[in-house]
């Protein structure tokens, strides 16, 4: 998305984690887009936000005009499992990099009556679902639940929002596209590459307050909610159950392979 923003002449400012990431991006858009200003803050959103984290980023967004917020820090399961089976940081960062992320980001740069959006009565928030969080997903509870809070939330701030300040809120909801978190490499007509995915999703900025931006993206979810609720539970167990027994088996190979090492030793 930062790409498509800034060959609208937008100037960016790039929130992640890794800083060498961040500084690759930076390059590459200021390499491929004239004249672009990107800035950067690499900030762990993993653990929570508490008061150091929130003032580093209330500190780098202050005394900017923000026209856009684009929130899309995420996180799902290793692979599919019971909610059970995660881990407690595995829980707890599925909150914190999903939902709370989503809403502390939205929160410092809404402001209030004196700075941010909500002074200004403009702006436009676009927030990341899944298509977990709109269907039912078993073997991703966690994930499915974090993401769903996302799609009420968004909702909700649309509707408080938009009548009395001007200010736009929208979730989109993509499905696969061959990310490092999909664990996808190759594109297909269902699966885009995130250039191709990240021109369909600014192109759909102040549209709908819920869409899924791809075409295919759209028809599958519209398929999916077109099914017997009952059939529809089945096909996505019966696919997570696939990639969970895929799952464990490379983590069964991965500790007998630390095991050999070790007796190799």
């Amino acid at each position: 998305m930062a790409f498509e923003l800034a060959k609208q002449g937008l100037k960016i400012l790039l929130i992640s984690r890794t800083e060498s990431k961040l500084i690759q991006v930076k390059e590459e858009i200021e390499a491929k887009v004239k004249d672009v200003q990107v800035r950067y803050v690499s900030l762990d959103f993993a653990g929570g936000l508490d008061k150091h984290k929130i003032s580093t980023l209330a500190q780098a967004i202050k005394d900017l005009d923000i026209g856009i917020l684009i929130n899309n820090v995420g996180m799902s399961y290793p692979f599919t499992k019971y909610y059970h089976e995660l881990n407690m940081n595995e829980c707890s960062d599925l909150v914190a990099l999903n939902l709370e992320s989503t809403m502390i980001l939205t929160k410092l740069v809404l402001g209030d009556s004196s700075c941010g959006m909500i002074a200004r009565k403009r702006g436009a928030i676009i927030n990341t679902s899944s298509a977990a969080g709109t269907q039912i997903s078993p073997l991703l509870a966690g994930y499915s639940g974090a993401k769903g809070g996302i799609v009420m939330f968004s909702k909700s701030l649309a509707a408080e929002l938009k009548p009395k300040f001007g200010i736009d809120v929208q979730v989109q909801t993509p499905l696969f596209v061959t990310t490092k978190l999909a664990k996808i490499k190759r594109s297909s007509i269902t699966v885009p590459t995130p250039s191709t995915y990240a021109k369909a999703a600014s192109r759909a900025i102040g549209y709908d307050v819920a869409i899924s931006p791809y075409w295919s993206h759209a028809l599958q979810l519209w398929l999916m909610d077109a099914l017997p609720t009952t059939l529809a539970i089945a096909i996505v167990s019966n696919m997570h159950h696939a990639i969970r027994k895929k799952g464990l088996k490379k983590e069964a190979a991965k500790g007998n392979a630390s095991e050999d090492n070790k007796k190799a030793q």
